[in-house]
This record gives C-alpha cells, sequence and structure tokens, in this order.
C-alpha cells in the first residue's frame, strides 16, 4: 500500500515566510555571521578549573587527588622523578608558542602526571619501543604507563589460520 499524499482530509502544515527566508540566507551564507559563537566547555578536575590547578603547589595538589596517587606522593618523589618533571618544564619553556615541544623519552612507567606536566610530550618505554605520549589535561592523576600499552591485543581470527597455506586449506573449493 503507498503511503496517501497531503490530501483535504489531511492539510500540510503552512510553511512559514521566516523558515524560508532563513533556508535562503543560509544557502548564501549570509547566516554564518550572524551564528553566536560555540562554546567549549571548559575542563575541571574534581571541581577546579585549569587555571587553578596550575597555580596548586605540590602539598595542596596531592590533597586534591585520589588515594593511591596521594599514598605514592606521601612518600615522596624519587631524584629520578623529580629530574623527569624539571626536564619537561625547562623544555616547555624553552619552546616558542604554539609548537609542539621537544619529545622527552623515559623508561619511569610509574610516575603521577601533574598539572606542571601538561603540554609535553613523552616517550614512554613500553619493554620494546618508545610510545610518544601528548600530556593533556585530562591527564592528571594518572600514570604515565597507563598511555603505553605494553602487549598487542589480540586479535580473534579462524582457528589455526596462520599462513596464507593454512587459510587455504580449509576455503571451500569452486564448483
Amino acid at each position: 500500500m503507498l503511503w496517501p499524499s497531503a490530501t483535504p482530509e489531511m492539510p500540510q502544515a503552512p510553511r512559514l515566510e521566516a523558515d524560508s527566508a532563513t533556508f535562503a540566507k543560509e544557502r548564501d551564507g549570509t547566516m554564518a555571521e550572524s551564528r553566536t559563537k560555540r562554546t567549549f566547555r571548559k575542563f575541571q578536575y574534581r571541581g577546579m578549573e585549569l587555571d587553578d590547578l596550575l597555580q596548586l603547589t605540590n602539598d595542596d595538589f596531592t590533597k586534591v587527588i585520589q588515594s593511591r596517587q596521594r599514598r605514592s606522593f606521601a612518600r615522596g618523589l624519587k631524584k629520578k622523578e623529580k629530574v623527569l618533571i624539571a626536564k619537561l618544564a625547562s623544555v616547555k619553556a624553552a619552546t616558542a608558542p604554539g609548537e609542539k615541544p621537544k619529545t622527552i623519552r623515559t623508561h619511569l612507567r610509574s610516575v603521577v602526571i601533574v598539572p606542571a606536566m601538561i603540554g609535553s610530550v613523552v616517550g614512554v618505554y613500553n619493554g620494546q619501543s618508545f610510545i610518544t605520549v601528548d600530556i593533556r589535561p585530562e591527564m592528571v592523576g594518572h600514570k604515565l604507563a597507563e598511555f603505553s600499552i605494553t602487549y598487542k591485543p589480540v586479535r580473534h581470527r579462524m582457528a589455526g589460520a596462520t599462513s596464507a597455506a593454512k587459510v587455504a586449506m580449509y576455503m571451500p573449493l569452486a564448483v
């Protein structure tokens, strides 16, 4: 059965002249100037905005992070961890605005990402190679290891399909 078109029993909604004017503006491109600028959601970490987070001291930051990371800060930062954070800060300061900082390679996977590291680029060793990690605000409070996978994810295929010869063995013959 075909759907009935607009009949006297089913009147169509009248098209407003404002709608047709809006469509004409969009088609001409004059509508683009009149649109308001899109606002983005500000990043917050546990209720604190990024600017406030960057101004925190280490003691104040430890009060904001989760208990597991707070415990590692309470036990103290090791010399290698302090050197890494200082190196990241110096490379970021030496970089021109708008450019990506130079990658700093490290084997320290257990370092908690602090606000001072935001915007840096770290090469985290995964046991085989260095995985480049761009540190973003969403990563604060996590460890570097969480962003450098140490294994190759399994890709499940047909059973026993390790080479082309084995795959061909299970293919049906053309009739």
